[in-house]
């Protein structure tokens, strides 16, 4: 009977990825809580933006994810630095998150990058200090970072018992693309 459960857990695309996504959110409700003086609710929805349903290339979309993550807050934090953000700003953000995700070939995770990227620029329009813009940045890299680790680690876990149980196994991840 436990041999079932686990044979049937292990195997399920579902059961991982609520699984990976209550790992994500304990650790980024964990951060919040501890530290209500810094802009962590962002690292939480990074966190979750990062994992994928997508089991099949769970850990390629969440290294895409990761990668468009941080083009886009790198940019939100350089439009910022260049002018307060207004309209145009934001517009020519999302342009050059576009165009960046294109030349990277990361066009199907290029709205997660214009996420990020909004996150930095129009979160904080009452004070608009670059260290909130920077904050900001740190906060959503934080959380791509956990949430690719989530996605690395449990991939390791859930491909020795699937070994175990002679389950097929996740695709093994090549962190050189």
């Amino acid at each position: 009977m436990i041999n079932k459960v686990i044979k049937y857990s292990i195997g399920s695309d579902l059961i991982i990825y609520v699984f990976r996504c209550i790992i994500g959110f304990l650790i980024g409700y964990q951060l919040y809580i501890q530290f209500p003086e810094h802009e962590l609710f962002w690292t939480l929805l990074s966190i979750i933006l990062v994992i994928s349903p997508e089991a099949k290339d769970s850990k390629r979309l969440a290294i895409e994810r990761f990668k468009s993550n941080l083009i886009g807050s790198g940019i939100g934090l350089l439009c910022f630095l260049i002018h307060t953000p207004n309209v145009f700003v934001v517009l020519l953000g999302i342009i050059l998150s576009i165009l960046v995700c294109y030349f990277f070939e990361l066009m199907n995770v290029a709205r997660t990058a214009i996420v990020a990227l909004v996150i930095v620029l129009i979160h904080e329009q009452h004070l608009l200090t670059w260290l909130g813009a920077i904050e900001r940045f740190i906060s959503v890299a934080l959380g791509c970072f956990i949430g690719l680790f989530i996605t690395i680690f449990t991939s390791y876990i859930i491909n020795y018992l699937r070994k175990k149980a002679n389950l097929p196994q996740e695709e093994t991840i090549n962190l050189k693309n």
